[in-house]
């Protein structure tokens, strides 16, 4: 004859079962890689063009992707998608890998979607005019002949030694993201400050707080953060601080997306 189990003895099991489980969540490393995007050159790219994304993307196979979205046009972006099946913010329509990639396979495969772009209109456009007034006011005229002459040693020692900048495997590379923090330290030390908000740090520094908020919403899940490819080292040096998180490499990833989009 079968004993029966006391109805205390389940209960206690059960709530054993119920701490481990939450514990195991509140421990498991958050998973993260940072995917760098070329926007509307993904559009007429070989190498790094819309197919591949996608197949890099489903490889991945993230649980959630951290998006260069601002958190106030995402939920009419969604809703627009969700219930009509298209995408009428201007801005989203100059980003194919969200458009004709993401959006679809969030669909598909069930992932959530973290809007962290910091970016509003009123701030690119007093950056446009702020770069105006610098190029153009004679107060900033030996700043500006500084800058214009770094910008060029910088160029023409890339340019001496040049790289593939179309190439996922190069994008995602250490030297990629030396040589964009190298192109970028001109603009950044002689007009970070002068825009204010939408200065290089900056804007980088406001992107990633909203990517660290994300990430407490997230922990020990399998993140993705895809951004233009400029600001990737950016995140990865703040990441990189971080002990409680696992930076993936995604060119093994890569070259599996390479392979799938060329047997077809």
């Amino acid at each position: 004859m079968l004993r029966m189990v006391p109805v205390f003895f389940l209960a206690l099991v059960a709530s054993i079962v119920c701490v481990v489980s939450s514990t195991r969540s509140q421990t498991a490393q958050t998973r993260v890689a940072v995917m760098g995007m070329i926007h509307g050159d993904h559009r007429t790219s070989e190498t790094w063009g819309l197919p591949q994304v996608e197949a890099a993307i489903r490889a991945f196979n993230p649980d959630v992707v951290f998006a260069e979205i601002p958190p106030d046009r995402w939920p009419g972006i969604r809703q627009d998608w969700l219930e009509r099946g298209v995408i009428e913010d201007s801005r989203l329509k100059r980003f194919p890998e969200y458009t004709d990639v993401l959006l679809p396979l969030m669909l598909e495969l069930g992932f959530a979607v973290e809007p962290c772009a910091a970016w509003t209109r009123k701030m690119a456009d007093a950056r446009r005019e702020r770069i105006r007034q610098f190029a153009a006011a004679p107060r900033f005229v030996e700043q500006f002949a500084a800058y214009q002459h770094r910008e060029a040693e910088v160029e023409a020692e890339h340019a001496a030694h040049p790289i593939d900048e179309s190439d996922p495997l190069v994008i995602h590379s250490t030297l990629y993201d030396q040589r964009s923090k190298e192109s970028l330290q001109p603009y950044d030390e002689y007009l970070n400050d002068w825009i204010g908000d939408g200065g290089w740090t900056h804007i980088n520094q406001a992107h990633y707080d909203l990517i660290e908020a994300a990430l407490a919403r997230h922990r020990g899940e399998r993140v993705l953060i895809t951004f233009g490819a400029a600001h990737k080292y950016w995140f990865l040096e703040k990441l990189n601080e971080r002990k409680d998180l696992q930076l993936i490499d995604l060119r093994p990833i890569l070259v599996q997306a390479r392979k799938i989009v060329s047997s077809k």
